[in-house]
């Protein structure tokens, strides 16, 4: 009996599925054995650990990171990166990007708006009246939030720098937001364009300040609620353990508390007022006003603190400086930033050695990101063979769309927002402030598996509404026919980049495919696809 559509997916996503490695010891998964044969090989200039290399260093390869990597050669390459010279889109992304009006709004319009939307449904009577007004505050919610993850996306896909790239998203991971707390959605896109990203290469005290300052983590972490006589150490705990130190770093609970007392005062200006440049109450001397950002002396505790071993006189704002100057200058913290860089990067337990050498560039170079980065890409280890990593649903997600479509723009990014959700991994989804787990086994479960196969045969398909008007969230209605089916198996792409990695369990189970979008569904969902 001739095999079915739904028998032929079964059977293709059982052979692909056993082709991973069984998830012994621990839970652990292991990469896909290449081919000893094959490790030297060479194709038109690059090696397996030219390939193996430049999949650690950006999301995904495209056509376009091939040709200017063979034009530089790894270092000159990996230094225009860490100067940002190519951090540029595409004309009509970049249009895209900037038509939604969570980022080309200015900021307090925007919370004045959001907040005005709250009170009239609010105002609102109950009755028919009231339900449909909550359904247009609903909606108008999850817009918010839908153009925020469209912008991070398109910029992952697209973004010519991509170590960059994934840099802003390491970040905005790191210092994770959660969307759906208060106006927190409001701030999601700002956050991105305008705090993480300027910061992504620079000196890690200023990205920190940057964050401090944030509106999406004061509310987020609730330092808007820190004021002298009513405090709340939150922040001060996640901005000690997740951010910079690390659990077991050696800070007390008293220093906590301590910054706690730094960090109050430390809040929003009424959004209304912030429009109108107007003076911030009864202003006086120490207030300190940046954007929607306001430290206001009245609300804070100016007495004296004792921090990390430290005297911090009561000064105002310049105690947040000092603080955050005595934090990233903690050995613990070059260790903590160091080790996390490296098990995103290169594996789950990356090294010691490793980590010991970025730890120590961190230090002699203040905190200088690029620097770290630098001594971490161009080690042994970054350039290894055979993957190490799972990659988590972003990383798939956006590596599966730069070789399936290769740099030709999508008009419609809202598919990739709700496949990635699907997934698992919302954009500012994570509802505790410690990030997505990036670690190989946290993404290796059969149902994770199951839906990664189906968004693979989306994208290698062309079926999808990526070439589509979407439901008024930001971008335009398009009249550009789909591309149909992709062809990664006729591309130079794969020839080049892809093929020459391939385990013999993954070209068999391309051999037995009936079609090109069968063919490009298997390629998409298998091991060596899925490990960096």
């Amino acid at each position: 009996m001739p095999a079915t559509p739904t028998r032929r997916r079964s059977l293709a996503l059982g052979l692909l599925l056993g082709c991973l490695p069984a998830l012994a010891c621990a839970g652990q998964a292991a990469p896909p054995r290449m081919p000893t044969a094959t490790v030297t090989a060479r194709v038109d200039g690059l090696s397996l650990s030219d390939i193996a290399w430049l999949r650690r260093d950006g999301f995904g390869l495209d056509s376009a990171t091939l040709t200017r990597y063979r034009q530089l050669g790894r270092t000159r390459f990996l230094d225009g990166e860490l100067a940002g010279a190519d951090d540029t889109l595409p004309p009509q992304v970049a249009a895209q990007i900037q038509a939604f009006p969570v980022v080309g709004t200015p900021l307090p319009a925007l919370l004045a708006d959001f907040r005005d939307r709250q009170k009239q449904y609010k105002d609102t009577p109950a009755g028919p009246a009231k339900d449909a007004a909550k359904k247009a505050l609903a909606q108008y919610r999850r817009g918010l939030e839908q153009q925020a993850a469209q912008a991070e996306l398109l910029h992952a896909i697209y973004g010519g720098d991509q170590l960059k790239e994934q840099m802003v998203w390491f970040w905005l991971n790191h210092f994770s937001i959660y969307a759906n707390k208060g106006p927190v959605r409001v701030f999601a896109a700002d956050y991105e364009e305008r705090v993480i990203r300027p910061h992504a290469l620079g000196k890690f005290r200023d990205l920190v300040m940057a964050t401090l300052q944030s509106p999406a983590m004061l509310v987020f972490l609730d330092n808007v609620h820190n004021v002298q006589g009513k405090t709340n150490e939150n922040y001060a705990r996640e901005l000690m353990e997740l951010h910079t130190l690390g659990v077991g770093s050696g800070y007390t609970q008293a220093d906590v508390q301590q910054l706690m007392r730094v960090l109050t005062g430390a809040g929003l200006m009424p959004p209304k007022l912030a429009m109108r440049g107007g003076r911030f109450g009864r202003e006086r001397p120490g207030v300190v006003r940046d954007g929607l950002f306001v430290f206001n002396p009245a609300k804070h505790d100016f007495g004296d603190k004792t921090f990390l071993g430290q005297t911090i006189k009561g000064s105002g704002y310049a105690e947040i400086a000092q603080a955050v100057d005595l934090i990233v200058r903690q050995p613990a913290c070059a260790h903590f930033v160091s080790q996390q860089l490296a098990e995103y990067f290169i594996a789950d337990r990356p090294p010691p050695a490793l980590v010991d050498a970025m730890a120590r560039t961190f230090r002699r170079t203040d905190g200088d990101i690029a620097a770290v980065l630098r001594t971490m890409l161009l080690s042994k280890e970054a350039a290894a063979v055979g993957g190490h990593k799972f990659k988590d649903p972003m990383r798939f997600l956006v590596s599966a769309m730069r070789l399936g479509y290769d740099g030709q723009p999508v008009p419609n990014a809202l598919p990739l927002v709700n496949w990635l959700r699907q997934m698992g991994e919302p954009l500012y989804g994570r509802i505790t402030p410690d990030g997505w787990p990036l670690d190989s086994a946290s993404w290796t479960g059969s149902g994770q598996l199951s839906k990664r196969f189906d968004f693979a045969r989306v994208i290698g398909s062309g079926r999808n509404r990526l070439f589509a008007g979407n439901d008024g969230s930001g971008a335009k209605l398009t009249n550009d026919p789909p591309p149909g089916v992709p062809d990664l198996q006729g591309s130079a792409l794969y020839r080049d980049a892809i093929a020459p990695r391939l385990s013999d369990a993954t070209r068999n189970a391309l051999a037995q495919a009936k079609s090109p979008m069968e063919w490009n569904t298997f390629l998409l969902s298998s091991p060596d696809f899925n490990y960096r």
